[in-house]
């Protein structure tokens, strides 16, 4: 008898515990962090500056700080001196179902007077500078194991030959870009420290294979004497540490709130199950999104994306009016809202937030074409 009340207490408890879990979970805001390099690749080294240490310890003490805050779970892609092929990185950040993925990585170049930090969104810039800063950081491929098959062919000295592949980055492309732009403003606050260098674009595998926002820090060049030896002390690694937490706690604020966050809609890990489907179609539009004659700014919002076609009736929606579609290479993007009120387009997402879609975020049109938040509000 004493046994069986025993049994009973602690499966009540356990019970109880699991509960509690999975709640605390199920509203956190989840963050990846991606130390770059690991083990054999120890990436840039310049006079005993080591780029996979120092990139590890600005990555632990990021995630420190994100700890201590309330609602925020931190998951890592290494905590330790180890090697994580690209594409396993990007897994990681999916299975977990993460809001965001942050990469971080030092800079290197042979003029050692180049410094500053950069902060790249996933994207098919052509400018030869950024090309030469995803062939450095792709090249880790190289040291993979059967490399050419697991990508399909990718030439990691080719950074181009990405545009041939299927890229999701459009569905989180905004919001990418609004994580680098806090990231970098930041880095800007670090004044004579460290010379901020802004937000770029160029085709990184491991952003590729990441399906929610996400950026890629460069956070000063290790060539450099001056920035190399800041990046290798406890006081660089702290201050830059605190920008970037800073900066991922002022995104969460601002498209999550101060609260739990229950993210509806499909999750990165259930795009992870599905291959991607290749194609470059031109786009389809239903229920139009736009009159290309329309002058001045127009935002709108993307309430969700998917891969199956869904009747535009409010009913489908929450309840949502006058919702549209764009179909882009393969995928039906939902949208709703037409304002040139940018105060009014932020109150109609926190609207639609309301009814449980999470994850969506504005887009905006200039004269009838897509450009950035940034642009349009100029």
């Amino acid at each position: 008898m004493y046994i069986s009340k025993k049994i009973k207490i602690a499966f009540t408890f356990l019970i109880a515990m699991i509960a509690i879990d999975s709640y605390s979970q199920s509203n956190d805001f989840k963050v990846t962090l991606d130390a770059g390099h690991g083990a054999h690749d120890f990436g840039a080294v310049y006079s005993g500056r080591v780029e996979k240490n120092i990139a590890l310890a600005i990555v632990l003490k990021v995630g420190k700080i994100l700890e201590s805050y309330p609602n925020m779970d931190v998951i890592y892609t290494r905590k330790t001196d180890v090697f994580i092929d690209l594409v396993e990185r990007a897994n990681i950040a999916n299975r977990a179902d993460s809001h965001i993925f942050v990469s971080i990585h030092c800079n290197a170049n042979k003029n050692t007077a180049a410094d500053g930090t950069e902060t790249y969104v996933m994207g098919m810039n052509k400018i030869a500078s950024n090309l030469e800063a995803a062939k450095k950081e792709n090249a880790v491929i190289t040291l993979e194991k059967d490399y050419k098959q697991k990508y399909e062919g990718f030439d990691p000295n080719s950074p181009e030959t990405m545009i041939g592949m299927t890229l999701m980055q459009e569905e989180y492309l905004e919001n990418s870009i609004s994580l680098a732009s806090k990231i970098e403003d930041k880095f800007a606050l670090l004044g004579k420290k460290l010379r901020h260098g802004g937000v770029k674009q160029a085709p990184f595998m491991v952003l590729h294979k990441a399906y929610m926002p996400r950026v890629l820090i460069e956070t000063g060049f290790i060539s450099n004497p001056t920035e190399g030896e800041l990046l290798n002390s406890e006081d660089g690694q702290n201050d830059i540490a605190r920008a970037i937490a800073e900066a991922i706690i002022s995104y969460k604020y601002e498209f999550f709130g101060d609260g739990g966050v229950e993210t509806s809609g499909e999750k990165p890990s259930q795009i992870l199950k599905e291959n991607p489907v290749k194609g470059t179609e031109t786009p389809e539009v239903n229920g139009g999104i736009i009159k290309k004659d329309t002058l001045g700014s127009i935002f709108k919002i993307q309430l969700s994306a998917s891969k199956k076609k869904i009747a535009l009736e409010p009913k489908n929606f929450k309840g949502l009016q006058n919702v549209t579609l764009v179909y882009e290479d393969n995928i039906y993007k939902y949208l709703y809202g037409d304002t040139s009120d940018y105060e009014n387009a932020k109150n109609k997402l926190n609207e639609v937030k309301s009814k449980g879609y999470d994850s969506a975020f504005l887009i905006a049109f200039k004269n009838g074409k897509k450009v950035s938040i940034q642009e349009a509000i100029k």
